[in-house]
């Protein structure tokens, strides 16, 4: 399907859930924030008629989000759901890690190909100070067992913050010579109620290759074997891994958008940065069927923006990122 821009639409992002066993400075306020309760999120066989109906209208790659979607539990039994649904070729999963070594090889059995792993430093007391108490050792278990369980490419997301970690982009990026891992520094965006934290914190991806270029080696332009997103993506001479770069900022890839966002309580978002949404939970809790389920995805795809406008500041009053999907 394909939007008024003529955008094809085939990438379903699902949040299962509100809630994360962290709570990382850039995402969540120290206060934390008020758990969605539980009857308002959607249950397993809501969110398998949500994909089954857009995957009636060409929807084809799932990915797991959050919150911590491994907090939910059953979370294989739901991703098992999905892998049945014709029409559905592609479904991954974004994770800080740290309950990967009890689900990675039950994730893959049921369907997963792949993970996205949040790692921001590689520093035990940074990773405490940005997750507010959490294991970078805890973490790291995380990426092994990805690794173990051939969950294959394993993709590091590194959020750069000025005067917080970008003095390690460069040990970041010399992870992947030796290892078959796939760093990708994403530009800070303004999001949720954690602004004053990030001001004057942003760092743009160019600043970042070219100090990798003078500080470790030449990147040359590289290719992922699967799952490249909006990533460019850069290897260094013999290296097992790449070094990827997301500009959601200083060079943004609205006019290739190919997502739409399912909040964990039913709400279809067109836009990370589009406060609008489309209540599906309301029409399935009703009766509603496979197809007029997928004519309102086709009304939330009517909606996509032509871009995104971060540069305004977040304007959503109601949610944060964990309650939309990371």
């Amino acid at each position: 399907m394909r939007d008024t821009y003529r955008r094809e639409i085939n990438y379903l992002r699902v949040s299962v859930t509100d809630k994360c066993n962290l709570r990382c400075i850039y995402c969540l306020p120290p206060e934390g924030v008020k758990s969605i309760p539980h009857d308002e999120i959607l249950r397993d066989e809501e969110f398998e008629a949500i994909v089954r109906a857009a995957a009636l209208v060409g929807i084809r790659k799932i990915r797991l989000t959050g919150g911590e979607p491994l907090v939910r539990r059953g979370v294989e039994d739901l991703v098992r759901r999905f892998a049945n649904i014709p029409g559905i070729d592609d479904i991954t999963l974004t994770t800080n890690g740290i309950l990967l070594p009890d689900h990675a090889a039950a994730l893959k059995e049921a369907g997963v190909k792949r993970v996205n792993i949040s790692l921001d430093t590689l520093k035990d007391d940074r990773y405490r100070e940005v997750t507010r108490g959490g294991s970078l050792a805890s973490a790291w278990k995380g990426i092994q067992a990805a690794l173990d369980a051939g969950l294959h490419p394993v993709k590091l997301n590194t959020v750069v913050v000025r005067d917080f970690n970008d003095d390690e982009v460069e040990s970041m990026a010399r992870l992947t010579k030796k290892r078959p891992l796939h760093i990708r520094f994403i530009e800070l965006m303004p999001i949720g109620t954690c602004n004053k934290w990030t001001e004057g914190r942003f760092v743009p991806a160019g600043e970042i290759l070219d100090r990798i270029n003078r500080r470790v080696g030449r990147l040359h332009p590289a290719k992922m074997a699967e799952g490249d997103g909006p990533a460019k993506y850069y290897r260094f001479e013999g290296a097992l891994g790449t070094v990827g770069f997301i500009t959601s900022m200083s060079e943004h890839f609205c006019e290739n958008c190919n997502r739409l966002r399912l909040t964990s309580s039913g709400g279809l978002r067109p836009c990370l940065y589009d406060a609008r949404e489309i209540d599906l939970k309301t029409p399935l809790r009703r009766g509603a069927g496979d197809r007029e389920i997928a004519d309102l995805i086709m009304e939330a795809v009517d909606l996509k923006p032509d871009r995104h406008h971060m540069d305004e500041g977040w304007t959503d009053k109601k949610r944060v990122m964990s309650q939309i999907g990371g």
